[in-house]
Protein backbone atom coordinates (compact mmCIF):
# COMPACT_ATOMS: atom_id res chain seq x y z
CA UNK A 1 0.00 0.00 0.00
CA UNK A 2 1.37 3.37 -1.27
CA UNK A 3 2.55 5.16 2.31
CA UNK A 4 1.22 9.22 1.85
CA UNK A 5 3.42 11.72 1.87
CA UNK A 6 1.96 13.64 5.11
CA UNK A 7 2.88 10.13 7.02
CA UNK A 8 6.55 11.31 6.02
CA UNK A 9 6.60 14.84 6.11
CA UNK A 10 4.39 17.13 8.23
CA UNK A 11 2.47 18.76 5.19
CA UNK A 12 0.72 21.06 7.74
CA UNK A 13 3.71 22.81 9.49
CA UNK A 14 5.54 22.91 6.26
CA UNK A 15 2.73 24.90 4.32
CA UNK A 16 2.20 26.88 7.67
CA UNK A 17 5.06 29.27 6.73
CA UNK A 18 6.30 29.89 2.94
CA UNK A 19 8.72 28.08 1.48
CA UNK A 20 10.70 27.78 -1.74
CA UNK A 21 11.09 24.93 -3.85
CA UNK A 22 14.92 25.12 -2.86
CA UNK A 23 14.42 24.67 1.12
CA UNK A 24 12.05 21.71 1.06
CA UNK A 25 14.37 20.11 -1.11
CA UNK A 26 16.73 20.69 1.37
CA UNK A 27 14.69 19.31 4.04
CA UNK A 28 13.55 16.01 1.62
CA UNK A 29 17.10 15.82 1.52
CA UNK A 30 17.93 16.07 5.28
CA UNK A 31 15.67 13.93 6.03
CA UNK A 32 15.86 11.00 4.25
CA UNK A 33 20.08 11.33 5.17
CA UNK A 34 18.91 11.15 8.99
CA UNK A 35 17.42 8.05 8.20
CA UNK A 36 18.87 4.29 9.56
CA UNK A 37 20.52 6.46 12.19
CA UNK A 38 21.81 8.69 10.92
CA UNK A 39 23.40 7.26 7.92
CA UNK A 40 20.57 7.38 5.09
CA UNK A 41 21.34 3.74 4.33
CA UNK A 42 18.32 2.15 2.56
CA UNK A 43 17.27 5.02 1.29
CA UNK A 44 17.36 7.61 -1.66
CA UNK A 45 15.98 10.88 -2.48
CA UNK A 46 15.46 13.64 -4.87
CA UNK A 47 13.66 16.38 -6.08
CA UNK A 48 11.77 16.34 -10.09
CA UNK A 49 11.17 19.42 -11.59
CA UNK A 50 7.31 19.71 -12.71
CA UNK A 51 8.35 19.63 -15.96
CA UNK A 52 10.68 16.60 -16.01
CA UNK A 53 8.39 14.61 -14.23
CA UNK A 54 5.22 15.06 -16.67
CA UNK A 55 7.85 13.76 -19.47
CA UNK A 56 8.60 10.47 -17.09
CA UNK A 57 5.38 10.31 -16.57
CA UNK A 58 3.84 10.41 -20.26
CA UNK A 59 6.17 8.04 -20.94
CA UNK A 60 5.80 5.22 -18.18
CA UNK A 61 2.54 5.42 -19.20
CA UNK A 62 3.61 4.79 -22.59
CA UNK A 63 5.62 2.03 -21.59
CA UNK A 64 4.93 1.10 -18.51
CA UNK A 65 7.75 -1.99 -18.48
CA UNK A 66 11.00 -2.43 -19.21
CA UNK A 67 14.50 -3.74 -18.44
CA UNK A 68 17.88 -2.12 -17.22
CA UNK A 69 21.50 -3.98 -16.70
CA UNK A 70 23.60 -3.48 -13.77
CA UNK A 71 27.46 -4.12 -13.69
CA UNK A 72 28.53 -6.65 -11.90
CA UNK A 73 31.95 -7.85 -11.55
CA UNK A 74 34.08 -9.26 -14.15
CA UNK A 75 33.89 -12.88 -15.21
CA UNK A 76 36.70 -14.92 -17.28
CA UNK A 77 34.75 -16.71 -20.17
CA UNK A 78 35.47 -20.57 -21.52
CA UNK A 79 38.21 -19.04 -23.60
CA UNK A 80 40.19 -17.09 -20.73
CA UNK A 81 39.54 -13.81 -21.07
CA UNK A 82 37.73 -11.25 -18.71
CA UNK A 83 34.42 -9.77 -19.65
CA UNK A 84 31.93 -7.65 -17.33
CA UNK A 85 29.08 -9.16 -16.28
CA UNK A 86 25.82 -7.71 -15.76
CA UNK A 87 22.18 -8.87 -13.94
CA UNK A 88 19.31 -7.45 -15.51
CA UNK A 89 16.59 -5.77 -13.56
CA UNK A 90 12.68 -5.45 -14.64
CA UNK A 91 11.16 -2.34 -13.66
CA UNK A 92 7.17 -1.41 -13.49
CA UNK A 93 5.46 1.73 -13.46
CA UNK A 94 2.62 1.89 -11.22
CA UNK A 95 -0.13 5.42 -11.34
CA UNK A 96 -2.49 6.09 -8.59
CA UNK A 97 -4.69 8.50 -7.33
CA UNK A 98 -3.94 12.22 -7.59
CA UNK A 99 -2.83 13.69 -4.08
CA UNK A 100 -5.11 17.08 -3.29
CA UNK A 101 -3.61 20.83 -3.33
CA UNK A 102 -3.14 21.58 0.10
CA UNK A 103 -4.14 24.93 1.03
CA UNK A 104 -2.06 27.70 0.86
CA UNK A 105 -2.67 30.46 3.80
CA UNK A 106 -0.27 32.70 1.41
CA UNK A 107 -1.97 32.58 -1.66
CA UNK A 108 -3.41 36.41 -2.28
CA UNK A 109 -6.04 36.41 -4.87
CA UNK A 110 -7.42 33.58 -6.94
CA UNK A 111 -4.73 33.55 -9.33
CA UNK A 112 -2.28 32.41 -7.44
CA UNK A 113 -4.57 29.40 -6.61
CA UNK A 114 -2.14 25.98 -6.84
CA UNK A 115 -2.85 24.25 -9.96
CA UNK A 116 -4.14 20.46 -9.93
CA UNK A 117 -1.71 18.13 -9.02
CA UNK A 118 -0.47 14.81 -11.47
CA UNK A 119 -0.54 11.45 -10.04
CA UNK A 120 1.51 10.17 -7.80
CA UNK A 121 3.40 6.82 -9.39
CA UNK A 122 6.00 4.18 -8.56
CA UNK A 123 8.09 2.53 -9.78
CA UNK A 124 8.89 -1.38 -8.94
CA UNK A 125 12.30 -2.85 -9.43
CA UNK A 126 13.18 -6.48 -9.22
CA UNK A 127 15.67 -8.99 -10.48
CA UNK A 128 14.57 -10.50 -13.81
CA UNK A 129 15.74 -13.89 -13.07
CA UNK A 130 13.31 -13.32 -9.63
CA UNK A 131 10.60 -11.77 -11.47
CA UNK A 132 10.96 -14.57 -14.49
CA UNK A 133 10.41 -17.35 -12.18
CA UNK A 134 8.17 -15.57 -9.44
CA UNK A 135 6.24 -12.99 -11.91
CA UNK A 136 3.22 -10.83 -9.68
CA UNK A 137 4.71 -12.40 -6.18
CA UNK A 138 8.47 -11.29 -7.09
CA UNK A 139 10.09 -8.78 -4.29
CA UNK A 140 10.76 -5.53 -5.52
CA UNK A 141 14.33 -4.95 -4.36
CA UNK A 142 14.14 -0.64 -4.61
CA UNK A 143 10.46 0.44 -4.59
CA UNK A 144 10.63 4.34 -6.03
CA UNK A 145 7.60 6.44 -5.22
CA UNK A 146 7.34 9.74 -6.94
CA UNK A 147 5.24 12.11 -4.64
CA UNK A 148 3.10 14.77 -6.37
CA UNK A 149 1.29 16.43 -3.47
CA UNK A 150 3.50 20.07 -3.80
CA UNK A 151 3.69 19.86 -7.77
CA UNK A 152 0.43 22.17 -8.25
CA UNK A 153 1.35 24.64 -5.39
CA UNK A 154 5.29 24.25 -6.03
CA UNK A 155 6.19 23.27 -8.82
CA UNK A 156 8.02 20.01 -7.40
CA UNK A 157 7.64 16.72 -7.46
CA UNK A 158 9.69 14.16 -4.38
CA UNK A 159 11.19 11.17 -5.05
CA UNK A 160 11.37 8.66 -2.53
CA UNK A 161 13.27 5.43 -3.14
CA UNK A 162 13.17 2.45 -0.59
CA UNK A 163 15.92 -0.07 -0.56
CA UNK A 164 14.11 -3.55 0.79
CA UNK A 165 15.43 -5.20 3.71
CA UNK A 166 16.74 -8.78 3.59
CA UNK A 167 14.40 -11.17 5.65
CA UNK A 168 16.52 -11.54 8.46
CA UNK A 169 17.26 -7.93 9.01
CA UNK A 170 13.38 -7.10 9.16
CA UNK A 171 12.50 -9.64 11.34
CA UNK A 172 15.49 -8.52 13.69
CA UNK A 173 13.94 -4.82 13.22
CA UNK A 174 17.27 -3.20 12.14
CA UNK A 175 18.29 -1.89 9.13
CA UNK A 176 22.09 -3.78 8.93
CA UNK A 177 21.19 -5.88 5.15
CA UNK A 178 19.23 -4.84 2.62
CA UNK A 179 18.75 -6.74 -0.81
CA UNK A 180 20.65 -3.51 -3.00
CA UNK A 181 23.56 -1.77 -1.95
CA UNK A 182 23.03 2.27 -1.73
CA UNK A 183 25.28 2.53 -5.16
CA UNK A 184 23.40 -0.22 -7.52
CA UNK A 185 19.83 2.00 -5.79
CA UNK A 186 21.34 4.98 -7.68
CA UNK A 187 22.14 3.58 -10.27
CA UNK A 188 18.87 2.07 -11.10
CA UNK A 189 17.44 5.32 -10.56
CA UNK A 190 19.90 7.31 -13.08
CA UNK A 191 18.98 4.14 -15.39
CA UNK A 192 15.23 5.08 -15.23
CA UNK A 193 15.98 8.66 -15.77
CA UNK A 194 18.67 7.98 -18.79
CA UNK A 195 15.63 5.59 -20.38
CA UNK A 196 12.56 7.22 -19.67
CA UNK A 197 13.66 11.17 -19.69
CA UNK A 198 15.53 10.96 -23.04
CA UNK A 199 15.09 13.67 -25.74
CA UNK A 200 17.09 16.80 -27.58
CA UNK A 201 20.38 16.11 -28.80
CA UNK A 202 21.92 13.94 -25.87
CA UNK A 203 23.95 11.36 -27.24
CA UNK A 204 22.65 7.98 -27.16
CA UNK A 205 18.84 9.15 -26.74
CA UNK A 206 17.70 8.16 -29.71
CA UNK A 207 19.14 5.01 -29.27
CA UNK A 208 17.38 4.67 -25.53
CA UNK A 209 13.95 5.50 -27.09
CA UNK A 210 14.21 2.92 -29.81
CA UNK A 211 15.18 -0.21 -27.62
CA UNK A 212 12.01 1.10 -25.35
CA UNK A 213 10.01 1.24 -28.14
CA UNK A 214 11.33 -2.13 -29.33
CA UNK A 215 10.81 -3.66 -25.64
CA UNK A 216 6.95 -3.06 -26.80
CA UNK A 217 6.39 -3.01 -29.89
CA UNK A 218 8.51 -5.54 -31.75
CA UNK A 219 10.51 -7.52 -28.93
CA UNK A 220 11.59 -9.35 -31.87
CA UNK A 221 13.69 -6.69 -32.85
CA UNK A 222 15.34 -5.85 -29.55
CA UNK A 223 18.66 -6.98 -28.13
CA UNK A 224 19.50 -7.73 -24.92
CA UNK A 225 23.34 -6.54 -26.08
CA UNK A 226 22.40 -3.03 -27.12
CA UNK A 227 21.16 -2.31 -23.49
CA UNK A 228 24.93 -2.49 -22.26
CA UNK A 229 26.23 0.34 -24.02
CA UNK A 230 23.77 2.32 -21.49
CA UNK A 231 24.89 0.43 -18.50
CA UNK A 232 28.28 2.14 -16.97
CA UNK A 233 27.10 4.80 -14.43
CA UNK A 234 27.98 8.31 -15.94
CA UNK A 235 29.84 10.98 -13.40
Amino acid sequence: MLQPLADILDLDRLLGKPHTTEQISSLWTAYHASRSKGTGRGFICASVPLDAYNKLAVTGKKYPAFAVPLPRDTVQDDSGEAKRAYEFYFLQWGFHEVPPVPSDPFSKSPSEMAAPNPQTSTVLLTPLQEYKSRTTFATPYLILTFYTDLAGSHGLVLLRGEITQTAASAEANSNSDFLLSQQDAQLLTMHLQRFYLWGGEEEGARERHRLLEAFHSTPEEFKWEDLLKHAEPIY
